[in-house]
């Protein structure tokens, strides 16, 4: 029998998100802005220690792994580390999330390296608002590394749009009608306070997407399918991709959380919206061995809360920016 790992609340904990680089090629306005320090090359964990770390995890219980950054894959040997992992047994899902730059060069090999899935973040649908939103003009790559995906057969694939007033609420509809098209999964997450940049005349609940999606196609809800996590998932008639709509901020999905996150700097966070670490890779380095890897789990585990306190659209709660706890 599998082991099954549970924290305080007894919810299931099976999920890691491991963030292999803070560093990106994107200057997202709610994300990254130019005047950050990197972390040091040396302070982040080296394949090797991160493979450690997750065999020992999956020994406790954790059945699923998703790659971030940071941006993954600019960081080199991506491929041969995600050949590592999926060769771990007792991991039943691989997938990565990646802003999408670099992604019609790598998605054949990630995809014969055994990564199952994959997540590309692009919040908007016109090259012009691509390049004030990321800071870069690389939109055409971006869409032609979603394509390359779905041709090399990594499956499914999912597009991650942050909705938001003032930027893209007027490309909603569009985006759900690519769903008509193409068998993709879009999903619109709501815009989080996540740095200092954040202002909440552009938040957009998940309910006024879905309201704004409404007045011009019916959605049936879909469940099970896809490993949607906290997504509630539809489907316009007839179409062939999906919907998802993800609320982190207006019902929160706390009750259900499933995860941990393995910063780059080799930190294990409980809960994104806390300031609450745990170092893992100064006992590593220092030699710890899997029973103390294990400890440091279930120590990460007990911290982890309840609920986050962000449902008040608010000022932020987390003092690193998502570059560098890993999306």
């Amino acid at each position: 029998m599998k082991p099954v790992l549970k924290d305080r609340f007894g919810r299931v904990i099976d999920y890691l998100r491991i963030s292999i680089t803070d560093h990106c090629n994107l200057r997202c306005l709610y994300c990254v802005t130019d005047d950050i320090a990197w972390v040091p090359h040396e302070e982040i964990l080296r394949f090797e220690e991160i493979a450690t770390i997750v065999s020992a995890f999956v020994e406790e219980g954790i059945r699923k792994i998703r790659v971030t950054g940071g941006e993954p894959l600019m960081r080199k040997g991506l491929p041969d580390f995600i050949a590592g992992l999926s060769r771990i047994d007792g991991i039943d899902d691989l997938s990565l999330t990646t802003n999408g730059v670099l992604l019609k060069r790598f998605a054949g090999e990630l995809k014969e390296a055994g990564l199952k899935r994959i997540n590309v973040s692009l919040d908007t649908l016109k090259p012009d608002l691509y390049k004030a939103i990321t800071g870069r003009d690389f939109f055409r790559q971006v869409w032609e590394g979603i394509e390359m995906a779905r041709t090399v057969g990594l499956s499914p694939v999912k597009i991650n749009v942050v909705a938001m007033k003032e930027y893209n609420e007027s490309e909603i509809l569009d985006f759900a009608r690519l769903t008509l098209r193409k068998p993709y999964v879009v999903r619109f997450i709501e815009y989080m306070p996540l740095n200092e940049t954040w202002d909440s005349h552009n938040f957009l609940s998940v309910d006024d997407i879905k309201a704004k999606i409404e007045s011009e196609f019916p959605l049936v809800p879909i469940d099970g399918t896809h490993n949607n996590g906290p997504a509630r998932v539809f489907k316009i008639p007839g179409g062939k991709g999906e919907i998802g709509l993800i609320s982190p901020l207006s019902n929160h999905f706390c009750g259900a959380c499933n995860r941990l996150r393995l910063t780059s700097d080799g930190h294990l966070r409980p809960c994104l919206f806390s300031n609450t670490e745990v170092d893992i890779k100064t006992p590593l380095r220092a030699g710890a061995d899997t029973t103390v890897l294990k400890k440091i789990l279930h120590e990460t585990l007990s911290l982890k809360p309840k609920r986050h306190h962000m449902q008040s659209v608010s000022a932020p709660k987390c003092h690193r920016g998502m570059w560098s706890i890993g999306g």
